[in-house]
Order: structure tokens, then C-alpha cells, then sequence
């Protein structure tokens, strides 16, 4: 299996050998008994020499060769860490498995239709994924096109399966979180603190672990959103299997600033060591950031202090935007708090939300209606009132 950024390969036989395309269009193999020595060699060629940046000439069997290719070539450099490794895991997972086997090696009409077919088919995996899986595989298909056009026809074989209207939100009852906040204030860690920020924040538990002291004026009482931290995959040879990972959110409207109430400014205060340098982490007082797997375990805990049932963390930043739908903040208002790319996916995630204040909307129509639109009950109605004439032929 190549590694990653460099096309080097563990031999059957217990080598390493890197390939590398020269400027002639001609390959040149290295070999090695250790990756470290093949990419040494690799390195030491010289400058006019140096490979060119195209994807290798296809054989009939190398529907791997040209995904891996498309993975190694400078992908990373152009993705956010932990997108790339989210693209390394579906196809290593799924991808690249299903072309090694017999028969599925060439990257035709039939072998992606297939790939397609079967993916839809694969009940141990979630629509919303299964759609993550094959947007990749398509990505990648076009990518190879440009290098080689004739499969672009291929890419018209896939269709990407349709997921289901988004399902409500869990989210924390009113009870649930007062009972959370209350554990958290009284807690000696005071790493509980962020929980209660993100509940009136609707922070990511990424953003939450990235933020540091600098982040804050508490002059304004603005708190701003410029990093996120991830543990990702190490692709590297040596060291640990995974590192932590520091970017900007998850999109380019995620870098926000955000308010925070007066209460939440005290609390931030008081926790605050004169001591710390502004650039340290609020969680750990270091100059690291703190780690989002560590984080998880700090809120596991507060939420069996509390007597709370378990459930995800992101819980909190939904429990945050059903709070503000229910107190009347606007939509637009609350699509800019949290960061997301456009309205659409704040109502989309929300609608239930949203009917709850609806019900509310029409329930004062029906208020109205009964304090000035009803008849009263003792009316006299003018139609039943006999005329003078009427009374006067009665007599007669």
C-alpha cells in the first residue's frame, strides 16, 4: 500500500520499492530493505529530474493504482487534515478492497455500476454515510478524468442514494441541563466550565478545545471562532497512530464572533488565573491545545454527577438552538451563532423546532379570534327583530 504523498511500496518479499516518473515519461524504481532508505534515494535525485505531476499511464488492471495515485499526488496538501483522512478512510475501507478483488480490477462502466450497487445495498451502513462514500468515489472519478478522459463516462454511473428528511434533533430538556450546570459549578475541575459555554453558545466540542484566553474581550463580551482541533490519523512512519490536529471550522462562515451573556462573562472571569498567558488553552491553562477525546470523558463524567442519561456531546449545541427558537431568536440571527454555511441548513436541522414555534404563531391567531372575532352569545341579530309593520298588521 502506497504511503502517503509518495508512491512507495512494501513488496511481497519484504522489500521497499518507490516509483517515481521522470521528466522522459519513463519510470524509475527504487529499492529498499526500509521505507525510510527508498524515500532517501527518492530525494537525492536530481532537480532536472524530478517527477512530473500526472497520474501514471493505466494498464488494464490498475483501477487502484489510479485512486491511490489521486490520493498520494498532493491531496493532503490541498485539504483541510482531517477531510483528507476522512477521504483516506472510505477508500481504504470501501474503495480499494472492492477494485482488488477478481474480476472488479478495471475501472469500467460495469465495475463501477457495481461498486454503486453494492454500496446501496450494504445495510450495516447508515444512507447518510453510504451518500459520504460514493460523493467521495465520484470526487475522486472526476479528478482521474481530467487525466484521463476516457473515464469520464464512468462518473455518470453514479447515482447518490437520497437520505431521509432529517429525523428531531435530541436535545436536553430544561431539567436536564440545569441539572448539568448545577453539577458543573460545583465541580473542582474546572474544565466543567466549557460545557456551560457551549450551552449558551452552541460551540463544536472542536472549537471548544481550540479556544484560548486570547479568544475573549471581555471588555465587549465578544468571544471569537478561528480554530478547531481534531485527532486525526498520523500517516507519517514513525510516532504515535494519531496527533492532534489544529485548522479552521468547518467552513468559512464557522469563523464567527459571538456574544456572551453577562452571567457567562463573570463565571469566565472568575475561572481565569492572572497567571495564564493569553495565548494558553482555557481548558488546561498550556500552550496546547487541549485534546477533544479527553474532553469527551470530562463530559461523560459531569453528566453521571448530574444524573443525566448519556448521549453525544453535539446534544448540547442542538439543546443550544432549540433554546433560542423557543425564546424568539430569529432564524437568521441563530444561522450566524452556530456557524452554519447558509439558513437552509439551520431549518433543515431545526424544522421540529421551528413547528413548536409555529403551533405558538397560530395559537395567538386563536387567541384573536375568540377576544374580537367571535359573536358575542347574547347578540340580538337584527334579522330576527320584527318591523314596525309587522307588530301593527298583529294587532289588526
Amino acid at each position: 500500500m502506497a504511503r502517503k504523498g509518495e508512491n512507495i511500496y512494501k513488496r511481497k518479499d519484504g522489500r521497499w520499492e518507490g516509483r517515481v516518473l521522470m521528466q522522459n515519461k519513463k519510470y524509475y524504481s527504487f529499492y529498499a530493505k526500509s521505507y525510510r532508505e527508498v524515500r532517501e534515494k527518492m530525494r537525492n535525485i536530481k532537480p532536472q529530474e524530478k517527477p512530473v505531476s500526472i497520474f501514471p499511464p493505466c494498464s488494464k488492471n490498475c483501477a487502484t493504482d489510479l485512486f491511490e495515485s489521486w490520493l498520494n499526488n498532493g491531496l493532503s496538501e490541498r485539504l483541510k487534515p482531517s477531510t483528507y483522512e476522512s477521504y483516506y478512510q472510505c477508500m481504504h475501507k470501501y474503495v480499494l478492497p472492492y477494485f482488488n478483488q477478481s474480476g472488479n480490477e478495471q475501472l469500467t462502466d460495469i465495475s463501477v455500476v457495481r461498486f454503486v450497487k453494492q454500496m446501496k445495498e450494504n445495510n450495516e451502513i447508515s444512507k447518510s454515510y453510504q451518500r459520504k462514500i460514493l460523493s467521495i468515489f465520484k470526487t475522486a472519478l472526476r479528478e482521474i478524468s481530467k487525466n484521463s478522459p476516457e473515464y469520464t463516462s464512468v462518473v455518470t454511473n453514479i447515482t447518490l442514494p437520497s437520505v431521509k428528511t432529517q429525523q428531531e434533533v435530541p436535545v436536553f430538556t430544561m431539567k436536564e441541563q440545569r441539572l448539568i450546570e448545577y453539577a458543573a459549578q460545583r465541580s473542582v475541575d474546572k474544565r466543567c466550565l466549557g460545557v456551560i459555554l457551549c450551552f449558551y453558545t452552541g460551540l463544536r466540542i472542536g472549537e471548544l478545545c481550540a479556544l484560548k484566553w486570547s479568544d475573549f474581550d471581555m471588555d465587549a463580551g465578544i468571544m471569537m471562532v478561528s480554530r478547531t482541533v481534531s485527532r486525526i490519523q498520523n500517516f507519517n512512519s514513525d510516532g504515535a497512530k494519531t496527533q492532534l490536529s489544529v485548522g479552521t471550522p468547518k467552513s468559512r462562515t464557522s469563523l464567527r464572533r459571538i456574544p456572551l451573556p453577562a452571567f457567562l462573562l463573570e463565571l469566565l472571569q472568575q475561572s481565569k488565573l492572572d497567571s495564564q498567558d493569553e495565548n494558553s488553552s482555557i481548558l488546561s491553562g498550556k500552550a496546547e491545545p487541549f485534546d477533544p477525546r479527553v474532553y469527551q470523558r470530562v463530559y461523560k463524567k459531569l453528566l453521571s454527577e448530574a444524573g443525566v442519561r448519556d448521549r453525544k456531546f453535539h446534544a448540547i449545541r442542538h439543546s443550544f438552538a432549540t433554546r433560542a427558537l423557543e425564546l424568539g431568536v430569529d432564524i437568521k440571527t441563530l444561522s450566524e451563532i452556530l456557524g452554519h454555511s447558509n439558513v437552509s441548513i439551520t431549518l433543515n436541522i431545526y424544522a421540529h423546532s421551528l413547528m413548536e414555534q409555529k403551533r405558538i404563531a397560530i395559537d395567538k391567531f386563536n387567541e384573536m379570534h375568540r377576544l374580537h372575532m367571535q359573536i358575542p352569545e347574547f347578540t340580538v341579530n337584527s334579522m330576527v327583530i320584527p318591523s314596525p309593520v309587522t307588530s301593527k298588521s298583529a294587532d289588526i
